[in-house]
């Protein structure tokens, strides 16, 4: 099920990513803070835990979230600030990573590494921030599926709706958590209006 975020602080931290001025580190801090507000989304029925802690009135229970269980997964390079920001909420959390490339001719997606810990039983949450024609996407929650996780969830900055009906066909029992959908693909598969290419804009290695 596809959950797009209608909250106007989304909204505008979205709009600020896509205008020029905006630079690489204002840029990474507005991807990690749009992160943490779709993972509030994201893992607002988590049931909780409870937990003894000491306070300053002595050692009482408490509910927590089971970090242990979380696992957060990136797409290299762009979804770097967004497991910054999800593994800083939540330290006792594993992180893993996958790599692919588009093939410019073709706009398939190629996995070329993977570094996945254990998945089994885990809650497996992949970070990556936009999605074009959801190529790498759907591939990459076909390898984490492979891997017998109790269940996976994604959180994205922006879509297509090109993008987001395959995904809903490939993928129809996946949680995908969005910023924004987007007007459309141009002929080159990149996202109308979108915001540029969100790893070169995040760490200055355009053209």
């Amino acid at each position: 099920m596809i959950h797009e975020l209608s909250n106007p602080v989304v909204k505008t931290l979205l709009n600020h990513l896509r205008e020029t001025k905006t630079d690489a580190l204002r840029f990474r801090h507005i991807v990690q803070e749009l992160t943490r507000l779709l993972a509030y989304e994201a893992l607002s029925s988590e049931s909780l835990e409870e937990q003894a802690i000491s306070t300053w009135q002595g050692e009482k229970s408490f509910g927590f979230i089971k970090e242990v269980d979380l696992l957060f997964v990136t797409i290299l390079r762009a979804g770097l600030p967004m497991i910054e920001s999800v593994t800083a909420l939540f330290p006792q959390s594993s992180s893993g990573f996958l790599a692919m490339k588009r093939d410019e001719k073709t706009h398939q997606s190629v996995l070329y590494y993977d570094r996945i810990p254990e998945c089994q039983g885990k809650t497996v949450i992949l970070v990556d921030p936009m999605v074009a024609t959801a190529g790498s996407l759907c591939d990459a929650i076909s390898v984490i599926r492979s891997k017998a996780p109790k269940k996976i969830i994604s959180l994205n900055l922006i879509g297509s709706p090109e993008g987001m009906r395959i995904l809903e066909q490939k993928h129809p029992d996946i949680d995908i958590y969005i910023a924004h959908i987007d007007e459309k693909l141009n002929e080159s598969m990149f996202i109308i209006p979108g915001l540029g290419d969100a790893g070169d804009r995040s760490y200055n290695t355009e053209g």
